[in-house]
């Protein structure tokens, strides 16, 4: 994805407390998890608005600090390191690759993805398959999207979610399915879109 160009629009990085369900199980003291391009952000409250009655967006992280991104990424990679001791160092980083993105093509750096579930209209969230984050190897692969592996509440709660985000005109990364993007260099292959809206930002932005 790195040969994919980025043609950076400049939207700012905004707070979406107050505007949608925040879960503050990843909560930074700076609060950077809870904010996310003006534009993403837009789609999401179009997505809670096509979401069934009694249903909401519960935020879990947004924008992701370069720093943090790249500690995420490593750290699971050493995990790998330690469970398939076999894997060469190349094996290594595109193993982890499939798991957590890269820093160079992150799209949590750009404030361009999101991680999210479903959760009620009092803010309880529903049942998913898995946790947010939950690994393959944690999951049984359960974490995929698709995974068959899962209850039939859980796989309608995860059709209920994706209908209104694609809907709004977000992309999911398939082995993760709360990890949901718009604007970024993984949209832009997706979607055949020429070049991403938004690159890497400083917080505050």
């Amino acid at each position: 994805m790195t040969s994919i160009a980025v043609e950076e629009n400049g939207e700012a990085l905004v707070d979406v407390r107050g505007v949608l369900a925040v879960d503050g199980m990843l909560a930074d003291p700076q609060g950077a998890f809870a904010h996310l391009r003006e534009g993403v952000l837009a789609r999401l409250v179009d997505a809670q608005r096509a979401l069934p009655f009694g249903y909401r967006l519960l935020v879990v992280e947004g924008y992701r600090p370069v720093a943090l991104q790249k500690r995420i990424f490593e750290e699971y990679k050493d995990e790998l390191r330690v469970t398939y001791p076999e894997m060469s160092p190349a094996e290594l980083h595109v193993a982890a690759s499939r798991y957590v993105s890269p820093v160079e093509v992150a799209p949590h750096t750009a404030g361009a993805a999101v991680d999210l579930t479903l959760a009620t209209d009092d803010g309880t969230a529903l049942d998913m398959g898995t946790p947010v984050n939950a690994t393959p190897e944690q999951s049984d692969g359960a974490c995929y999207t698709a995974a068959p592996n899962i209850s039939a509440e859980a796989r309608d709660h995860r059709k209920i979610l994706g209908s209104a985000l694609e809907s709004a005109g977000l992309v999911n990364y398939p082995t993760e399915w709360w990890h949901w993007s718009y604007g970024d260099r993984y949209w832009a292959l997706t979607t055949n879109t020429p070049t991403a809206l938004y690159g890497p930002r400083p917080y505050p932005s």
